[in-house]
């Protein structure tokens, strides 16, 4: 079910905002109003854009509404990390994190319904794919948190695979950086991929932002037990074409990886890990693995952690471990998932107060 019934002006660029003012016989300069009105002051009501005439407003609200969708549940960890559940335009349902860190503000956002990279060790992949997500509906996720002004840093990190839906995903990190929108700088900005080639391609010749991919295991075989995509987007391709690339300059490439206890956390995994990545000027963050259920994985010991941390720093591989956070509410990394919720915002959306909804 649709909860929206008016087009949203949210996700809208300034070209697509010109069409808008000419349709609803607005002069030309209100373009830049309402772009100014989106994207710097943030209103959740075209009633709030003032220096368009009330008229104006009046004729742009017959058939706009500025888009933005309240979170339909909100869960809080112990550490301080926030989950919350947004609903889409096409009536699913994603999930974003809030992870709070002294002076940091990190928003974990989702660019699918669900995911079709199959990822064994990861609920978002148990749920399959379910759709594609709107620019409105990704903006959706930042716009609508209530703790939007706390926000250092976003990272495409939650539900689905980036570059499978990477044209929207584009058009997002782009408004996020116009100088007369958010302007974000491009290092706040980071985006995962699982090494779809091609969209990295595309990504490195077309973004500034950051770059993080899932590696998990620096053996082809293996990875491909554990992701399905290395058959379609194997090491062997994206490694060299990383290597290739400068990344001296502003731009950082950082690699994730998961640590299982006892299939990738050997001193074998740490030289092949160590032989791939020390030619290139990138970064290792390290993941406790979070447990699903009837999962065939286990995590790794805190000194096998530790110990792969070192060895691979020695080795002239910069490596981290990453704090986990948000565990306690399902919020961290592998655990996102929104399959079972479907029906829950069915039933939700109909108790939902429509004018705030709407922004009519």
């Amino acid at each position: 079910m649709d909860i929206v019934t008016k087009i949203p002006l949210m996700g809208m660029d300034l070209q697509e905002l010109k069409q808008v003012a000419e349709k609803v016989k607005l002069p030309a300069f209100a373009a830049k109003q309402i772009f100014a009105w989106l994207y710097q002051k943030h209103v959740d009501d075209i009633n709030q854009m003032t220096n368009i005439s009330q008229k104006g407003r009046q004729m742009l609200a017959q058939e706009y509404c500025v888009g933005m969708m309240p979170a339909v549940e909100t869960k809080r960890s112990v550490d301080g990390t926030v989950k919350y559940l947004f609903p889409t335009l096409s009536g699913h349902t994603v999930e974003s994190v809030y992870i709070p860190d002294k002076e940091r503000g990190t928003l974990c956002v989702s660019c699918q319904v669900g995911c079709r990279m199959g990822c064994k060790f990861c609920m978002t992949g148990r749920q399959g794919f379910q759709g594609h997500l709107t620019v409105t509906d990704i903006l959706n996720q930042i716009y609508a948190l209530p703790e939007r002004e706390q926000l250092t840093n976003i990272v495409f990190m939650g539900q689905g695979e980036p570059f499978d839906n990477l044209d929207t995903v584009l058009k997002v990190t782009q408004l996020l950086m116009h100088p007369d929108a958010w302007a974000w700088s491009p290092k706040r900005i980071t985006v995962s991929t699982v090494g779809v080639k091609k969209g990295m391609l595309r990504f490195l010749d077309e973004s500034p932002c950051h770059l993080a991919v899932s590696l998990h295991n620096p053996f082809a075989p293996e990875r491909k037990e554990m992701m399905p995509a290395e058959n379609a987007f194997s090491l062997e391709e994206f490694i060299p074409m990383l290597a290739e690339r400068d990344w001296s300059h502003q731009r950082r490439l950082s690699f994730e990886y998961i640590v299982f206890g006892g299939q990738n956390d050997t001193p074998r995994h740490a030289k092949e890990l160590v032989r791939l990545l020390a030619p290139i000027e990138c970064r290792v963050n390290l993941i406790r693995f979070h447990e699903i259920p009837d999962s065939p994985y286990q995590g790794t010991k805190e000194e096998s952690i530790v110990w792969l941390r070192d060895y691979l720093t020695q080795h002239g591989v910069t490596t981290t471990i990453r704090a986990s956070r948000g565990q306690d509410i399902w919020a961290a990394c592998g655990l996102l998932n929104t399959k079972h919720k479907e029906a829950k915002l069915t039933s939700a959306t109909t108790d939902l107060d429509q004018t705030n909804l709407l922004n009519t």
